[in-house]
């Protein structure tokens, strides 16, 4: 199950420096990933200082 970022999501990109698929791309008001391209590692959960990145 994908990844998907929540409101609070404060648009660092730091998550997006670790995803090992480029799958995190900046969204309007914040960043968004794709639940096509995402693997589920987790990297972007680890790497967010807010905790907005969650499973699906």
């Amino acid at each position: 199950m994908a990844y998907v970022i929540s409101d609070e999501c404060i648009s660092c990109g730091a998550c997006a420096s670790e995803c090992p698929v480029d799958a995190i791309s900046e969204g309007e008001g914040k960043f968004v990933i794709d639940g096509e391209k995402c693997i589920d590692c987790g990297a972007c959960a680890d790497a967010c200082p807010v905790d907005a990145p969650a499973q699906a």
